[in-house]
């Protein structure tokens, strides 16, 4: 069964903020860009109450999130070691939300943690919402061929 994609409703959405970190800065197409609009989503989650959870991919060797995003109030900060944000304890997060229907994905990168997330969230049924403009990689291409 194909899930479909409806409206966000902010007590049924989530905000997944992926591997946004420093060491990435250097190597990401329009890092600076993605910075940019997700911060704003951010921003927008607070206003709206939605809950948010970020991964730092190995923290140890590839830095914290950047400064620029602003992580105040975010439900879940997690490091990770594998691809897809979905770790037990993201989905032990997910499971104290009520009516958790659609998730809204940003990050990087787009080919490898981004497509893996989203793959695993829409294998649980949920509406996963990737945004295009705060979602990059090392390669156009690698991107390009991932949001297709």
């Amino acid at each position: 069964q194909m899930t479909t994609l409806g409206n966000l409703t902010p007590s049924s959405t989530v905000f997944f903020c992926c591997d946004m970190q420093e060491r990435f800065r250097p190597a990401i197409k329009y890092f600076g860009d993605i910075i940019s609009v997700g911060q704003r989503l951010l921003q927008g989650a607070r206003l709206l109450g939605i809950p948010v959870i970020v991964t730092e991919q190995y923290p140890k060797g590839l830095g914290s999130t950047v400064q620029e995003i602003d992580l105040t109030g975010a439900k879940l900060v997690l490091p990770k070691t594998k691809f897809s944000m979905v770790l037990p304890e993201v989905e032990a997060a997910l499971a104290e939300i009520p009516g958790v229907r659609s998730v809204v994905l940003f990050g990087v990168e787009t080919h490898v943690c981004i497509q893996q997330t989203a793959l695993e969230l829409i294998g649980r049924g949920l509406e996963v919402h990737i945004v295009a403009d705060a979602t990059s990689s090392r390669s156009m291409m690698d991107r390009m061929f991932a949001l297709e």
